[in-house]
C-alpha cells in the first residue's frame, strides 16, 4: 500500500485501484484545526469572472482558495479534500494539463482526496468552475 505524507496529513493509496493521478484516494488527517472553505469561483475581488474559459476560472478559483486557506492559517499541504463541480465535465477532461499546471502553481503538488461533479449549473450563470475544500490546519 502507497502510504506518502504530504505535508502533516498521511495520503494512503491502495494496491489493487486505479493509480491516482492529481487526487488520493484516502487522507488521513493529523490532528488540528478544521477549516471549511467555501465554494470558491473564479470571480476576482471586483465581483467579475477571471475570464470566459474554464481554465481561467479554475485558475482565479485556486487563487481564491489558497488565498481563504491563508487567511484561515493554512497552507495547500493542510487541504485534505477538494471537490469541484463544473458544467461541463468533458471540458474539464479535455484540458488536464492546462488545469494541473494551474493547481501546482496554487497548491503545489499536494494532492488530497478529489471529487470531480458535474453540475447543471451553478450561482453565477456564467461561471464553469467551483471549489470546496476542507483543511486540517496542524500547529494550531
Amino acid at each position: 500500500m502507497d502510504r506518502t505524507v504530504s505535508g502533516p496529513h498521511e495520503l494512503v493509496n491502495p494496491p489493487g485501484m486505479l493509480s491516482p493521478l492529481g487526487f488520493s484516494h484516502a487522507v488521513v488527517a493529523a490532528g488540528g484545526r478544521t477549516v471549511y472553505l467555501a465554494g470558491q469561483t473564479g470571480h476576482r475581488a471586483d465581483g467579475t469572472l477571471a475570464g470566459e474559459t474554464l481554465v481561467e476560472q479554475f485558475d482565479q478559483a485556486l487563487q481564491n482558495v489558497a488565498a481563504a486557506l491563508m487567511a484561515a492559517g493554512g497552507r495547500p499541504e493542510h487541504l485534505v479534500r477538494v471537490h469541484i463541480y463544473v458544467t461541463d465535465a468533458a471540458d474539464y477532461r479535455g484540458r488536464l494539463s492546462a488545469l494541473g499546471e494551474s493547481w501546482r502553481r496554487h497548491l503545489g503538488v499536494h494532492y488530497p482526496a478529489v471529487a470531480l461533479f458535474e453540475v447543471n449549473g451553478l450561482f453565477d450563470p456564467d461561471a464553469r468552475v467551483e471549489l470546496v475544500g476542507t483543511a486540517v490546519v496542524t500547529g494550531a
